[in-house]
């Protein structure tokens, strides 16, 4: 995990109705490998048109210029006044709420800030503050792909992956330059920022994101209240396309690519699971998760009977 930049993107809503809180933190938030960077990436590059600052494609090594992180370990050892590895896991929880107001405070505006924690309470303390909120992109994605991304992304195993996926209150090591993240197990973690709807919580599934990603993008942009016309969604989509930042990767590297993983973008198709996965693997995942998967249309009818299996 590389360090982060102090400089959040600044989301300016057009025409917010009257009285809509247009302050605070907008949060990018999913279970890993379920298209957040994808997302992050394509806000950037319609900001990027829209603003009429830059004529290229966002540069994948450049977001974090941009872009919050909220792990950033130096945003805790200035709150708690030494280097985060001398840092208990009790002191990084009791601060993050103040980490939180503090990148929300730093802008005018919505800033735009990336996560991979379950909404949940760690150690007495919440893990997204939502006092200093706006809103939240909550992206979600089958969990037998996820557990095929997920493998190469932690240097592991599909069964490792699996293992991973059905831990409750799964927390990743402290790094060099980030403090800890608290994922949970996929079903949780899914359930936990989509079981009560919320007009500020906006949901989208990765499917729909390959599918059809103009209307995908297009229903995300107007949640944002951002109005870009056509072409200038289908540029933005154009720009932010696996296959360019699997080029950008190939050519210049990934700085958020963790040690362990080959690559960071892998694949990025729908379905991979079904030449990736035993019967076995298949089951097991189904098993945990059948409840979520339903929810999201990820339970066919090929898929129900191994809920009893």
């Amino acid at each position: 995990m590389t360090d982060v930049s102090n400089k959040p993107r600044v989301i300016s809503r057009a025409d917010p109705p009257p009285g809509e809180e247009t302050h605070g933190i907008l949060w990018l938030a999913s279970y890993p490998k379920s298209g957040n960077t994808w997302t992050r990436n394509f806000l950037h590059n319609l900001l990027n048109i829209l603003e009429g600052v830059d004529e290229e494609a966002q540069n994948i090594n450049k977001m974090n210029e941009l872009t919050f992180w909220e792990i950033s370990g130096h945003l805790y050892e200035k709150e708690l006044g030494k280097p985060i590895a001398e840092c208990t896991r009790e002191e990084i929880a009791s601060v993050r709420p103040k980490v939180q107001e503090g990148l929300a405070n730093k802008v005018d505006g919505l800033a735009l800030v990336k996560t991979h924690h379950a909404l949940v309470m760690n150690r007495g303390h919440p893990l997204i503050n939502f006092e200093v909120t706006a809103g939240a992109v909550y992206i979600v994605r089958n969990p037998l792909d996820v557990a095929v991304s997920l493998a190469n992304h932690i240097g592991g195993t599909i069964d490792d992956a699996i293992k991973w996926m059905a831990t409750v209150g799964l927390e990743t090591e402290m790094g060099e330059h980030a403090v800890y993240e608290v994922y949970s197990a996929w079903s949780e973690h899914v359930e936990s920022w989509t079981r009560k709807p919320h007009e500020a919580i906006y949901v989208m599934r990765y499917e729909n994101m390959l599918a059809d990603p103009m209307g995908t993008f297009r229903a995300l942009a107007r949640h944002l209240l951002l109005r870009p016309s056509d072409a200038e969604l289908q540029l933005a989509i154009d720009r932010s396309s696996f296959e360019k930042l699997k080029k950008q990767e190939e050519e210049g590297g990934f700085a958020e690519k963790p040690k362990k993983a080959e690559v960071f973008f892998r694949a990025g198709r729908a379905g991979d699971w079904q030449d990736k996965l035993t019967p076995d693997q298949v089951a097991r995942i189904v098993r945990r998760h059948h409840k979520q998967m339903a929810r999201f249309g990820y339970l066919t009818d090929e898929l129900k009977h191994l809920v009893n299996a």
